[in-house]
């Protein structure tokens, strides 16, 4: 017995699963696992560019953040500092402990001169950082790239 495939309604052949006329295109069954395997992948690998951008993102907020707290201890340790000056945004000064004699427990103090400005720094000057003060009264160090 001969099985003949027949569809009367010529309208609903581009929604059959096979093909219905001579002529018609020829194409496989789809490799359902293999498409998955594809997908897969694929969503894989956009996931993870995605999450190495994101990363990217957040390595670059840490980095932010921590240079904000280090700005926030060294304006603190400043602050706690003595000196008789009002320090002027965006001017350079320096952070040293002072070590001398004079007072009885050595203490942090803040000059606008440096180790480089004297003949003959004070002995009991222990120079520890250039500092500037930055409009948000904030301070950071300033690295010297020449020394």
């Amino acid at each position: 017995m001969k099985v003949k495939l027949t569809d009367q309604d010529p309208a609903r052949h581009n929604n059959i699963a096979y093909p219905m006329d001579i002529g018609d295109q020829f194409f496989a069954p789809i490799n359902i696992e293999k498409e998955k395997d594809l997908m897969l992948s694929l969503a894989r690998m956009n996931a993870t560019q995605e999450y190495e951008r994101i990363m990217e993102s957040v390595r670059v907020l840490k980095k932010q953040a921590d240079e904000l707290m280090r700005r926030v201890k060294l304006t603190n340790l400043i602050h706690s500092a003595k000196f008789g000056f009002k320090p002027v945004p965006g001017k350079n000064y320096w952070l040293f402990r002072h070590t001398g004699t004079k007072f009885t427990t050595p203490h942090i103090g803040l000059g606008s001169m440096g180790p480089d400005d004297w003949s003959s720094p004070p002995d009991e000057y222990e120079f520890i950082a250039q500092v500037k003060c930055l409009g948000d009264q904030t301070w950071q160090e300033v690295k010297n790239d020449a020394g």
